[in-house]
């Protein structure tokens, strides 16, 4: 793959923990979507605290362990790559919220695989 440098869109979905498509959780099937579309890449944030839409809290605090922390998708890829992407998000994500912003990518380097790949 080419190195990921320069002006590039960053795709960032905020999601709950236990938001689910089918039977898979939601986060999961963006990363396996994202990377059967041949996006750059995806990784995915748990957070700690949190609350969205539902004006609901939800913590990681003892005293309030939440069963639905924030989580958070980050994509990162070229803007008509990510353009086409965002369609199959309106269809998954039913609750959340889903940004794009163009970002200046400085450095990217991936582990060199050999030819195994």
């Amino acid at each position: 793959m080419d190195q990921l440098e320069g002006t590039k869109r960053r795709l960032t979905i905020f999601i709950g923990e236990s938001d689910r498509h089918g039977h898979t959780p939601l986060a999961t099937e963006i990363v396996q979507r994202a990377h059967a579309a041949g996006l750059a890449g995806a990784t995915v944030l748990r957070g700690v605290e949190g609350y969205g839409a539902s004006n609901h809290v939800h913590t990681t605090r003892i005293l309030s362990l939440s069963a639905d922390l924030p989580m958070v998708v980050v994509i990162v890829d070229e803007p008509d790559r990510i353009d086409a992407f965002v369609p199959e998000l309106q269809e998954l994500v039913a609750e959340g919220l889903v940004i794009a912003d163009d970002v200046q990518v400085v450095h990217h380097r991936g582990r060199d695989l050999g030819d195994s790949a």
